[in-house]
């Protein structure tokens, strides 16, 4: 009962395609809980697609009729929360009686979220928005806010979320390290070798097992019609992978994963989570709050807040 096998999955989605993506979103989660997996990871965006290398034709202060059609078509791919995608997903982890994270681009009223989708047994159990979209991310993607930070029980463990360079908001970690996260969800498309140490780091400040999952995306996966920066060779590789899981002192128990698609597995020793935080407790016995103190506000953020509305949009007359 102290031990679970986990596995990440290293798999690129292919761009404007959402069923397709769902369909090996389905895929890779089944292959890996029949291999005994109680617990599946899947990159960043991977339902909605990651369109590395495009600019939708924006520049400093003008945007192009190209780039908006581009947009639009990458806002009819993200899905809705909860949504048919989503049932469809929970369908599949209620089927085989284990949890997956999935990321996931949200649409929601006229924006789109990078999210981190959380699934089990009960279907779709919870979510998380990206806080902060990282460069030109911040042209497709809003900001999310401290309503959706959640740690999700799965009996043995808890698990939570940090998307790719939220990992570099010391204050967010934190905040999760507060929650008492045991196994810390690391969906991305960071391919550096640096991402590798983050990771390590992660693991160790937080006493936390890590489980990251990276795209492994090449031009083959965008459709012919888009030109990304990179060139418009079918192999060009765009994110190169990097999926990693990492122990609570630090050590690398599978990965990383270089030059393709596949899924790591990792056997948890639930166990080494006390082990670990034996000598190191940053949010409890090594925190001080005598001297530090961090205020946390997970109220949701409207930006404009209608009251007695019912179900209807706002100005909408009712159905004759």
């Amino acid at each position: 009962m102290d031990r679970m096998k986990a596995a990440v999955v290293q798999a690129g989605s292919p761009l404007f395609d959402t069923g397709e993506a769902l369909a090996k979103a389905q895929r890779l989660i089944t292959e890996a809980m029949r291999e005994g997996a109680e617990l599946v990871v899947l990159p960043e965006a991977f339902i909605g697609g990651y369109p590395k290398g495009l600019d939708f034709g924006v520049t400093v202060g003008s945007r192009s009729a190209i780039g908006r059609e581009e947009f639009r078509r990458y806002w009819d791919a993200a899905i809705d929360v909860p949504g048919p995608e989503t049932e469809a997903l929970g369908a599949l982890t209620r089927e085989l009686g284990h949890h997956a994270v999935v990321g996931a681009v949200e649409r929601s009223g006229r924006t789109l979220y990078c999210v981190a989708l959380f699934f089990g047994p009960g279907g779709l159990l919870g979510k998380h928005r990206k806080l902060m979209p990282t460069g030109s991310e911040r042209l497709i993607w809003g900001l999310g806010d401290g309503s959706s930070m959640p740690v999700v029980e799965i009996g043995r463990a808890r698990l939570g979320s940090a998307i790719c360079w939220e990992n570099y908001m010391p204050l967010f970690r934190t905040a999760m390290y507060t929650k008492n996260v045991d196994i810390w969800c690391a969906p991305t498309v960071d391919d550096r070798e640096s991402w590798q140490a983050t990771m390590r780091h992660v693991a160790l400040e937080g006493r936390c097992f890590v489980l990251s999952a990276s795209q492994y995306l090449t031009r083959a996966d965008l459709p012919q019609d888009v030109h990304p920066v990179q060139g418009d060779e079918a192999g060009t590789v765009l994110i190169g992978g990097g999926s990693v899981i990492v122990s609570p002192l630090g050590e690398v128990l599978a990965g990383p994963l270089r030059d393709g698609e596949g899924i790591l597995t990792a056997e948890l020793d639930l166990a080494e989570l006390a082990r670990a935080r034996f000598d190191l407790d940053v949010t409890g016995h090594y925190a001080r709050p005598d001297i530090f103190a961090l205020h946390i506000d997970e109220r949701a953020k409207e930006g404009v807040v209608l009251s007695d509305r019912g179900d209807q949009p706002p100005g909408t007359l009712p159905a004759q």
